[in-house]
């Protein structure tokens, strides 16, 4: 542990270089491994693990009634149930040919929503503007109210108007606010 205990860093140690020839070594060996790698799949290379040597000395019957034992045992449920997994399948792609521009296209399903939205929007408008929505009878209802209470305020104000000013009064105050420049 260097001074002060704490933990060295990378910077102060001596740096350590790999050879070329070690290099070249590593390389070769990788090919060699994913050489031996192909020929084991392909079938053309000795197999290497014995259980292997004894299926190909076998003769075809056998590895063919093998073949068929491991179709019959399926683990778990997969033997009671013959379900093609949907997922499982892969989607054919279409050609540029085949595709069809003219017909109908298909909406995602926000697409579809955000469209149902507006048209229900501008529905509830045109019934609202007619009236017949509980939002628009309830502000036709309070705007009968507010105009009532005002129609009487304004009866009030002129009733008031008449008891403090006789009709003659109001035309002699006018003359004496001329004259009295």
């Amino acid at each position: 542990m260097p001074k002060g205990g704490r933990k060295g860093c990378h910077k102060g140690r001596v740096r350590q270089y790999t050879s070329p020839e070690e290099i070249d070594a590593q390389i070769k060996a990788e090919h060699e491994k994913a050489r031996e790698a192909e020929l084991e799949e392909s079938g053309d290379g000795v197999p290497k693990d014995p259980t292997a040597e004894k299926k190909d000395t076998g003769s075809s019957d056998e590895s063919d009634e093998d073949d068929d034992d491991y179709q019959q045992k399926r683990k778990g449920v997969e033997g009671l149930i013959d379900i093609e997994n949907p997922n499982r399948a892969a989607q054919a792609s279409k050609k540029v040919t085949q595709i069809d521009l003219e017909g109908p296209k298909e909406l995602s399903r926000r697409e579809r929503e955000e469209i149902e939205k507006q048209k229900a929007k501008e529905r509830y408008m045109k019934m609202h503007l007619a009236g017949k929505t509980d939002q628009a009878k309830a502000d036709l209802a309070r705007l009968a109210i507010v105009r009532k209470q005002r129609e009487e305020a304004a009866k009030k104000k002129e009733e008031e108007k008449k008891v403090k000013d006789p009709p003659g009064a109001a035309a002699k105050g006018l003359q004496s606010m001329s004259l009295n420049k």
